[in-house]
């Protein structure tokens, strides 16, 4: 099979088409012939050599992809719902960048009724890793505010699209005017131009003075003591990578006074009985909303695997709205 490697740690010219055996499910996986692959931030991560790959994973980037069933045991085909020929996504620990991959069965979820391959594929990292973080542990209920920070990356995208499908208020994030009103357009009720506005001011302020009720933060570093200052009272902060930096100085006191959680998480090191029950959750919540189209993944731009470089220049340069996805 045709796949794309990291051939060194460096920039993206290092990723490489080469030849590689087809990989063989082991018990508990399915064999997928990939049509299409979601390019993420931990693509570019792993490409440098800060992310290296789980143990027991492939060595080549990509962590979800879309395509047809054409292996596995009968008895996993059976847990997961699915048959030889199955048009699905999935979400991965590696192996995504190439035209054949594995995944565990339970992370394995049909196509959506009406979404094409592309679109599929733009779904599992993002959807999984904003329904763990908003929804299974800042527990973000119908009425409250979400403050997310970065809200044309995918992962921004997809929080504001679930937030707001599933009866939330959403205030995003972003580096400019004109991605301010991407985010606006994409369904955000306000976005705060962070480089010209300060966005803990903001938040009060759209707020009325009462705070936000969750936080998803990407950015880390500084930005966690402003994150606390326009917290409300029982808020929860969720953070998921630290582009910002790892050290933050925060008020403790107020992390008291407040009663406000702080937490954080990786998805990839997982389990996949965790991965799973995520799945199972999506397949029953979010799922009906992709099929009625209430929600529906917003795809930047799509580009043949072979131009994978290219595709990792435009996530690095911070110039797309929603997913960069690769095809075959």
């Amino acid at each position: 099979m045709r796949a794309i490697a990291i051939a060194r740690p460096g920039g993206p010219e290092v990723l490489q088409q080469v030849q590689r055996p087809d990989p063989q499910p082991r018990p508990g996986e399915l064999l997928i012939a990939v049509q299409a692959a979601g390019v993420n931030r931990p693509d570019v991560l792993q490409r440098k050599g800060l992310y290296p790959p789980p143990p027991g994973a492939s060595d080549l980037p990509g962590l979800e992809v879309a395509g047809t069933v054409v292996g596995g045991a009968p008895q996993d085909l059976a847990a997961a719902g699915l048959a030889p020929g199955d048009a699905v996504c999935a979400l991965l620990s590696g192996g995504g960048y190439a035209e054949r991959c594995t995944a565990p069965s339970g992370q394995c979820l049909p196509v959506p009724a009406g979404l094409t391959m592309v679109e599929a594929a733009a779904l599992p990292e993002t959807f999984f890793t904003v329904w763990q973080n908003v929804f299974e542990i800042a527990r973000l209920q119908a009425g409250e505010t979400l403050l997310v920070q970065g809200g044309t990356s995918g992962i921004g995208v997809t929080a504001t699209l679930l937030a707001k499908a599933l009866g939330a208020r959403v205030i995003v994030t972003a580096g400019s005017d004109e991605k301010c009103a991407a985010s606006l357009a994409i369904g955000a009720d306000h976005a705060i131009n962070y480089r010209t506005q300060d966005f803990a001011d903001e938040a009060r302020r759209l707020t009325e003075g009462k705070g936000v009720d969750v936080v998803l933060d990407m950015v880390a570093g500084d930005y966690v003591a402003r994150e606390i200052q326009c917290l409300a009272e029982d808020g929860r902060l969720a953070i998921i990578a630290v582009q910002g930096g790892t050290k933050s100085a925060i008020d403790s006191g107020l992390v008291l006074r407040k009663r406000l959680s702080i937490t954080g998480s990786t998805l990839r090191p997982r389990t996949p009985a965790y991965k799973a029950m995520l799945a199972r959750a999506l397949r029953e919540r979010v799922w009906p909303l992709l099929e009625s189209g209430r929600v529906k993944p917003v795809v930047h731009r799509v580009f043949p695997a072979a131009e994978a470089a290219a595709a990792h220049a435009l996530m690095e340069s911070g110039a797309h709205v929603g997913k960069i996805v690769l095809q075959w």
